[in-house]
């Protein structure tokens, strides 16, 4: 969604300015002039030049100092605030709610050209690829690149549930999602979810044994 130009917003009070500043020493013109004809004041024109002296610097200051400096403070502002409203992904999932899924796709692959931002990105643009997009082997090519770069134990393990819930459920591969959770599991013993994988690579195992078995008999 583009923003309106905040332009609009610091032109106006300036440009009041300028015209009120211009009023008043084109009536102290008139009023000068009017002195030295009449004879009251014959220096009275003398002023003039430092009346529209004045109108200049007040004209230089308005268009040429404060209205950048106001409209660049108002643009930094509208930024700050888009990236700090929901780090920056809401608008990207809204894009993608609406059915551009293209176009969420891209700008996810845009965010994780960031190296901050580069797993969190790279997962949610293998979600919408896997999901909504029914492209689960493109997301796992895309992570499996991810995962052979050097990554914090966070990101690894994340990368890697990832891996598994795609080649077990979208992918029906599992075979490749017991390697990856054993993987996890030699990798990080210590890390609180480490039961529950285990249990979980014992229930896969044996519905794998369960299926060989009977399709044996």
């Amino acid at each position: 969604m583009r923003l309106p130009s905040s332009n609009g917003s610091s032109e106006e009070p300036l440009r009041l300015v300028r015209l009120t500043a211009g009023a008043l020493l084109l009536f102290g013109t008139v009023v000068a002039i009017a002195l030295a004809l009449s004879g009251i004041a014959p220096r009275a024109l003398q002023l003039i030049g430092g009346f529209w002296a004045v109108y200049g610097f007040i004209v230089g200051i308005t268009s040429g100092v404060m209205e950048p400096v106001i409209d660049g403070l108002a643009r930094a502002l509208s930024d700050w605030g888009l990236i700090r409203q929901g780090g920056g992904w809401s608008a990207i999932e809204t894009m993608a709610a609406r059915g551009h899924l293209e176009e969420a796709a891209e700008a996810y692959l845009a965010r994780a050209k960031n190296p901050r931002e580069r797993v969190t990105a790279t997962l949610r643009r293998a979600a919408l690829l896997a999901g909504p997009m029914r492209q689960p082997e493109t997301a796992v090519v895309e992570l499996e690149n991810l995962q052979a770069q050097e990554l914090a134990p966070h990101d690894d393990l994340r990368v890697g549930l990832a891996l598994v819930d795609l080649y077990d459920r979208r992918l029906s591969d599992p075979g490749r999602a017991m390697t990856e959770l054993r993987r996890l599991i030699d990798r990080h013993p210590e890390e609180k979810g480490v039961s529950q994988w285990r249990q979980a690579l014992a229930l896969m195992k044996a519905e794998r044994f369960n299926k060989t078995k009977g399709s044996s008999s």
